[in-house]
């Protein structure tokens, strides 16, 4: 990190570009030569923005406290001469902090403690963390100065626009993540083209819209298309966790076609349902005039599930599929993301490995770094099979990112591309059951100490010998929102998902109880052995 970096002052967009290019060029050397070894020192400066639109994601309850989901991050402080900075726009709670680096196997809490710098906005307000850093030269010098290898520093983030690029170039470290420059791609509308590209089947429909004179056009030219079709879905192009989807329902549809155009013209108001609280017909037009989007077939069929597939591409154009996924879905039309199960049904998830190996052909083709995720529909057939249809690429570390990542943060383990299983240390399979929304009004109230007492309470711990227990996470969501997620891991699917509604239930117990860790530990004393009994008289 040269001195003569710029740190402040104007910068225009060619400048920004010019550094960015400079830094990033260093990418390919720290990867090959540095980054992959246990013990060469390095810094990773750690940005867990979600720089999506803002107004899209105020619709998610707590949806601030979501970047402290990158805390699996310091997995790397198992790396003996590894500094990890961490920036969010609150502090996060020093009980979290014990919390996760007391779970970090191999390496002494104190030891991982002295390389971990912990930053933050002091900014609660509705923008994202890297605006705020932008807005804060003094944050970004404290940043530059409590790098301490810069020769071998980076930085990495939840996505990346061109808000982070000028960031990296205000810190003079690479970024490692997507070009700012090709976050199309992640469109729903160039996901579509990609997946043709790709070879990779897809639902009928029509992207590239631009206003509510697009979408009611596309809506009739799909039911034109597909006679039979009852249902079909309108997103936005730049939406987050199904937020941005709109279901619109053919029922009473004619079917001339002059009088169709006519028919969804006039309904489609009062027809497209919002998967997001609160959201507006007004609002969801004016949203969708201002970044585009598409018009697709809703998929019917019975037993159907939304299975999605992870890969990674590395600096040196290197590709790899990283995991599968079950997604659990909710919300009003059943679009919104709300957990995973990993990894997904043996049945298919190879052919997800397949299909997801294709996606990243391309997207490597067109010069995309860093993770990428791809979520599909599966509809069993008759004969066994199951017919997959691609619905969106994801170019950031979404919901299903984290989660994997915990598992490795917990565990010494691989993912076995042969099986799509993961494996431990010890040869053992290891599932998950995980969440992002597990919410309750009854949980409001409840701080991270509190939360911490029902785990030793109740057990909760993940007990890293028998490879299975429970990490939480968003804990800070748990007070203002009642909210909080989680990761329970087991030998199996089914114990996973036990775990998990252990600790569900426990939560339930103790939120409105808070003596009551104090009756269970009366009810569990048993009388103490006040003498050793003798083994023999003389």
């Amino acid at each position: 990190m040269s001195p003569d970096y710029p740190l402040l002052g104007p910068l225009s967009e060619t400048e920004i570009e010019r550094w960015y290019r400079l830094l990033n060029a260093r990418l390919i050397y720290l990867y090959r030569e540095r980054l992959q070894s246990w013990h060469d020192p390095r810094t990773v400066v750690v940005v867990p923005s979600l720089s999506l639109d803002q107004e899209v994601l105020s619709k998610i309850p707590g949806v601030h406290y979501y970047e402290e989901r990158l805390l699996y991050y310091l997995i790397l402080l198992q790396h003996p001469q590894t500094q990890v900075i961490f920036v969010t726009s609150q502090a996060v709670d020093p009980v979290i902090v014990d919390y996760m680096l007391n779970l970090l196997p191999g390496v002494p809490v104190s030891h991982a403690r002295r390389r971990l710098v912990l930053l933050d906005a002091h900014d609660s307000t509705r923008r994202s963390l890297t605006e705020k850093i932008l807005e804060r030269p003094w944050l970004i010098r404290r940043i530059r100065e409590a790098v301490a290898y810069p020769d071998t520093a980076y930085m990495e983030c939840f996505n990346s626009t061109p808000l982070e690029r000028e960031l990296a170039v205000r810190l003079g470290i690479p970024l490692y993540a997507l070009d700012p420059s090709l976050e199309y791609l992640g469109s729903k509308s160039f996901s579509r083209e990609i997946f043709r590209e790709a070879n990779v089947p897809l639902p009928e429909g029509f992207e590239h819209l631009r206003d509510e004179h697009d979408v009611a056009q596309a809506l009739a030219d799909l039911k034109l298309q597909v006679p039979t079709l009852r249902r079909a879905v309108v997103k936005l192009n730049y939406a987050f966790s199904g937020e941005g989807n709109a279901l619109f329902s053919y029922d009473g549809a004619p079917q001339e076609p002059k009088a169709l155009a006519q028919w969804v013209a006039e309904v489609l108001p009062q027809r497209l349902h919002f998967e997001a609280e609160d959201m507006t017909y007004e609002e969801y037009m004016n949203k969708f005039r201002e970044m585009g989007g598409i018009v697709e077939a809703f998929i019917e069929g019975k037993g159907k599930r939304s299975p999605s597939v992870q890969g990674l591409i590395n600096p040196l154009r290197q590709g790899t599929i990283v995991s599968t996924h079950d997604q659990i879905l909710g919300g009003p039309t059943g679009q919104v993301y709300l957990g995973a199960r990993f990894p997904a049904d043996p049945a298919y998830r190879l052919d997800l490995h397949e299909l997801g190996r294709r996606v990243g052909e391309v997207l490597t083709a067109k010069g995309a770094m860093g993770r990428y995720a791809v979520d599909f529909v599966s509809v069993p057939q008759p004969d066994g099979t199951w017919q997959h249809y691609a619905l969106e690429i994801n170019l950031r570390k979404g919901g299903t990112t984290h989660p994997f990542m915990t598992l490795k943060f917990l565990t010494d383990g691989y993912y076995d591309l042969k099986t799509g299983e993961y494996i431990s240390a010890t040869g053992q399979p290891l599932y998950y059951y995980a969440t992002d929304n597990l919410k309750k009004p009854e949980y409001q109230g409840l701080t991270p100490e509190d939360l911490m007492e029902i785990v030793v309470c109740e057990g909760l711990h993940f007990n890293a010998a028998a490879h299975e227990g429970v990490l939480f996470h968003l804990i800070d969501a748990l007070s203002e929102y009642g909210k909080v997620g989680l990761v329970a891991i087991g030998p199996s699917y089914e114990r996973a998902e036990a775990l998990y509604h252990e600790a569900e239930a426990a939560l339930d117990r103790y939120a409105r109880n808070p003596r009551l860790c104090e009756t269970k530990a009366l009810e569990d004393d048993k009388p103490a052995l006040t003498h050793f009994p003798p083994l023999w008289e003389g």
